[in-house]
């Protein structure tokens, strides 16, 4: 368990910030960094062409290790769905052929794979709520020989209902079907092992749990990808790119790894410098510890919420740091403006309110919600 992290943000003592899977607030480190990096564009001299590879591969190696993965299977991507893109364009998928989804998933996901199968002639399935929230349950009795592609997350994004990725990814296997995973909501707060699932790809953006900024995101590509097609073509992924001056020496050769898949201009010196102090924070902290902590903030909130008629995903099927609560009747209309008026900052997604806290957050938080649940109650 860690205590209290709230010094090292800029988070005033008034604001019950419990919203981590919307946005994350930077760390202060992290704006200092970004601070000085768009300074540094004042003198563009100063940048030498070592740099444009610097901070890109120290990003790759950090995100690297929160993974257990190295900087070859890392690639850095602006967002979700571009990661999703890549892995759309390279993973098999023929004609009657079959892609799982959860019903009620990021919008992101679905757009890309409905998109995918319209122009190779395969079906989306979008597999429906359990009753129970037995999302594993669930993939496993739809996988048959039809489906090629299951599209997943590692936790459900408006309520946190967790899948077993290890168990499901072995089945996907033994059928000859691929695994692309979205860790958006789970990434840098819940361990993660890609060599425990064996992902064919992963996604995530560092603007949420990663505590990184907007438009940046991470690509991880299992080895037997990393020769695939990216979905554009730009100088700094091709080999050789080191040198500036023999660049007009065009090059079929891409770098190693999954370097081919990155954005172009990857070497954002702004943004990559933000992203690296979030990343040396969280692998600090210990992203095991993180969740413990989390966990435990986000149990006491379903203790407490209990006796106002909310109801969270069982702890058993749920990512712990992660709660969408129901009630009957759905949310009532207004809840999130009435929480934000006392300071209270959640989200509403579906028919959830989903409360995702972190380490600025303490019980003096915890019992604002709750106040401010009751209140609206009255």
């Amino acid at each position: 368990m860690l205590a209290c992290q709230r010094e090292l943000f800029d988070i005033p003592r008034e604001v019950a910030y419990l919203n981590c899977a919307y946005m994350s607030p930077l760390l202060r480190s992290s704006v200092a960094a970004g601070r000085g990096a768009f300074a540094g564009k004042l003198h563009p001299w100063t940048t030498t062409p070592p740099d444009f590879f610097r901070e890109l591969e120290e990003a790759r190696s950090l995100f690297g290790q929160l993974i257990d993965a190295s900087s070859d299977d890392v690639a850095l991507i602006p967002a979700t769905s571009y990661g999703l893109a890549v892995a759309a364009r390279n993973l098999p998928l023929g004609p009657g052929e079959r892609v799982l989804l959860l019903d009620g998933s990021f919008p992101s996901m679905v757009y890309t794979w409905q998109a995918r199968a319209r122009d190779v002639g395969a079906e989306v399935v979008l597999l429906p709520r359990p009753a129970d929230h037995d999302w594993t349950r669930t993939i496993l009795d739809a996988i048959d020989p039809r489906v090629k592609v299951a599209a997943l997350p590692v936790c459900h994004w408006t309520d946190g209902a967790l899948l077993d990725l290890p168990l499901i990814a072995s089945h996907l296997r033994e059928a000859g079907a691929t695994l692309a995973v979205d860790a958006t909501q789970s990434l840098g707060v819940m361990p993660f092992d890609v060599q425990a699932v064996r992902p064919d790809f992963m996604v995530c953006a560092t603007y949420k749990w990663l505590l990184g900024p907007y438009s940046l995101g991470f690509l991880y590509t299992a080895p037997q990808w990393q020769d695939g097609q990216p979905i554009e073509y730009n100088w700094i992924a091709r080999e050789g790119s080191e040198n500036f001056a023999g660049l007009t020496h065009y090059r079929d050769s891409f770098q190693p790894g999954s370097r081919r898949y990155d954005v172009g201009e990857p070497s954002n010196f702004v943004l990559l410098p933000v992203a690296i102090d979030g990343l040396r924070q969280l692998l600090a902290w210990g992203v095991e510890n993180l969740y413990q902590t989390t966990s435990h903030l986000a149990a006491r909130i379903v203790a407490e919420t209990e006796s106002l008629g909310y109801r969270a995903v069982p702890a058993e099927r749920r990512a712990g740091h992660y709660l969408g609560l129901r009630r009957d009747g759905g949310v009532p209309d207004g809840l999130g403006a009435h929480l934000a008026s006392r300071g209270v900052y959640a989200s509403v997604r579906g028919t959830a309110l989903r409360i995702t806290p972190h380490v600025y957050n303490d019980t003096e938080d915890v019992d604002r919600l709750i106040e401010a649940l009751e209140a609206f109650e009255a």
